[in-house]
């Protein structure tokens, strides 16, 4: 797949079934997000949960119940097939993992678009830090961890993260940073022994490819947008509808410009 020129271009190859893959990577400075979407009987106790969380859940844009259509400064786009990958929930079951979801949408879905980590790795990257990656993937490994997160309604569940191994004479610069950038989980959660997170082993990622780690290297670990996809399909909804990790929406503006 050639590199897309902007977040329009990226929508349009996804849409037509061009890019499948995961958006880590792309775009650099581009705000990306990831995907909720709930019934409306759920979305009022779903935006209080991310109100409540909003480590992992910052809140960057709701859709009217029905309207899939997102429409923030100059980004307009279907979320129907705005993103790479899709996981579809019925009734606490995981049911598919489609590149479109128009079969799935209802007159009461809202969509929910939360900020990601992605968001950041471009300007680590201007300031010289590399963000490893696996050949197989360019997205960060993911893991659930023993955190609870703050319940709101029938939402409860643990806390998940992203990690990425830095090496340890830069992570004090990553906290700086990624601190900046609140829509991208802002501050790591924790930094060092993964057992502090109730995390085994970081071989063993539940979402995502295994981590890289370079000697000298040390995990940091930041909240995700992934936690929802923990907590929504037990809150006895019908339905439920997330990106698959890795695969965001990717706005047009920039994360250090006003959308």
């Amino acid at each position: 797949m050639s590199a897309p020129a902007n977040p329009a271009q990226l929508r349009r190859m996804i849409a037509e079934g061009s890019w499948t893959g995961p958006t880590a990577g792309v775009l650099d400075g581009y705000q990306q997000a990831n995907l909720a979407v709930v019934p409306r009987d759920l979305a009022y106790e779903f935006l209080l949960f991310c109100t409540r969380n909003p480590k992992p859940c910052p809140v960057l844009a709701v859709t009217d119940p029905g309207d899939p259509i997102v429409r923030i400064g100059s980004t307009r786009a279907d979320l129907r097939n705005s993103l790479p990958r899709y996981r579809v929930w019925r009734d606490g079951r995981l049911v598919a993992e489609p590149t479109e979801i128009g079969e799935f949408w209802r007159a009461d879905s809202v969509g929910f678009l939360l900020g990601c980590s992605h968001t950041w790795e471009g300007p680590l990257r201007q300031a010289g830090i590399p963000v490893p990656r696996a050949a197989e993937s360019a997205a960060p490994p993911v893991y659930r961890t023993d955190r609870p997160t703050e319940p709101a309604g029938r939402l409860a569940g643990p806390l998940v993260v992203s990690m990425r191994a830095v090496p340890g004479h830069h992570v004090a610069r990553v906290v700086e940073i990624t601190s900046r950038y609140p829509t991208g989980h802002g501050a790591p959660v924790h930094i060092g022994d993964p057992a502090g997170l109730g995390i085994a082993s970081l071989d063993e990622p539940d979402f995502g490819p295994a981590p890289v780690v370079d000697p000298g290297s040390v995990p940091v670990f930041w909240a995700c947008g992934v936690t929802p996809q923990l907590v929504l399909p037990d809150a006895g909804a019908e339905y439920v509808i997330t990106h698959r990790a890795g695969h965001m929406f990717v706005f047009d503006h920039h994360v250090d410009a006003p959308p």
